[in-house]
């Protein structure tokens, strides 16, 4: 067994029953036949190929398994195979992770398959190096791919895991801490069963399994300990220490943020939309006239950067709409108006504004066809609500 327990790892205060090859025995045996009745049934764990895997854990990632579900079918209908993905449109894809967020992780998703079928004759790889060299894996990912869907000894830590394995050994530290990870990294390794066993036992069963003690019974908030199979065995449990450990990570202090966006039309109910550009918050969507430097903060800024973009004859008009939402550290208020132009000899009818690429007028349901971020998407229906 690789996982020898390392000077630096101990130095960690922990209890010590964890380096007890009878204790970890025991913990194995009544996790593994608790999963064997409880886990809950999940298209990628009923098919467990390596490509359904991996999806499914790029999708899991900060996202909660049940709004996951529909994401994945829809997926899997669009894309069956790697090499499907690989030639997919990238608006395609967008447009199918429109909702889900973080949509760096579909772009890493479709240059990964490509790389699978330009290095890998669109096989995903089987070995670890080979799967830490693809584009958004990481260590975590690699080893949960490789252990589930092919039963390798390879451990994983993630957010349940963390928390699980935390408690069982009541480490105080937070597990974001070096010393404190490696630990956690070194119980994970050192936790998986002998390599002789079957995969209904073995290492894929037994991470899937420490993942979903913490998803449904050992919680972060007011965990379920009366319902947990090891729950005698764990340190935290022992010594009711279960609601303090693992320890606090330093919270986030969100930032409040005013954002404005614009709708601008022409006479035939069209409006102006570009795809965000690259490099840049929801590259490869569609959007409004929307300015995201952080320098604009107030209206008069934002119309400054509107008539850069289409000439000083803009001004803003109605406010449609006002919507909250939430990215990385900051809290923000959009604010969503009509933009005019002015004209010397106005008319019934409002004047058309010229555009030029990459904007360009988009009607309404050209607008349904089109991947657009969660507040893109408000902004529409909104649109068509008022249509």
């Amino acid at each position: 067994m690789s996982s020898s327990v390392s000077k630096a790892s101990v130095d960690v205060p922990v209890d010590a029953n964890w380096q007890s090859s009878a204790w970890r025995s025991r913990v194995r045996r009544r996790l593994l036949d608790w999963f064997a009745d409880a886990a809950r049934t999940l298209p990628w764990r009923s098919d467990p190929q390596p490509y359904h895997v991996w999806v499914s854990e790029i999708m899991c990632q900060q996202t909660q398994v049940a709004t996951v579900l529909p994401y994945f079918a829809r997926f899997m209908k669009a894309y069956p195979r790697v090499a499907d993905l690989a030639d997919a449109r990238e608006s395609d894809l967008m447009k199918l992770w429109e909702g889900l967020g973080y949509y760096r992780r579909a772009r890493s998703l479709h240059a990964a398959a490509k790389q699978i079928v330009a290095r890998h004759d669109g096989v995903f790889p089987t070995d670890f190096d080979d799967v830490m060299a693809l584009p958004g894996i990481g260590r975590y990912t690699a080893g949960a791919i490789l252990s589930i869907s092919a039963n390798r000894r390879v451990p994983i830590l993630e957010g349940n895991t963390q928390r699980v394995f935390s408690r069982w050994v009541a480490l105080r530290s937070p597990p974001t801490d070096p010393a404190a990870n490696r630990l956690l990294w070194t119980i994970a390794e050192t936790m998986l069963p002998p390599e002789r066993h079957a995969a209904a036992r073995g290492s894929g069963a037994f991470n899937q399994a420490a993942m979903e003690l913490g998803a449904l019974i050992c919680k972060s908030k007011t965990p379920r300990c009366d319902q947990c199979p090891v729950a005698s065995l764990c340190a935290a449990n022992r010594s009711a220490m279960q609601d303090d450990i693992p320890g606090k990570v330093t919270k986030i202090t969100y930032e409040n943020r005013d954002e404005f966006a614009f709708i601008i039309r022409d006479r035939r109910q069209r409006f102006v939309m570009r795809p965000a550009p690259a490099g840049g918050r929801w590259a490869g969507l569609w959007d409004f006239p929307r300015p995201l430097d952080p320098d604009v903060k107030n209206l008069q800024s934002a119309l400054a950067w509107l008539r850069q973009q289409f000439g000083p004859a803009f001004a803003a008009g109605t406010c449609l709409s006002t919507i909250r939402h939430g990215v990385t550290k900051y809290r923000i208020r959009l604010t969503v108006h009509e933009a005019t132009v002015a004209d010397e000899n106005p008319s019934p009818e409002p004047r058309t504004p010229s555009v030029s690429p990459p904007w360009r007028f988009v009607s309404l349901s050209e607008m349904k066809d089109l991947p657009l971020s969660v507040t893109g998407r408000k902004i529409a229906r909104l649109l068509q609500s008022r249509a």
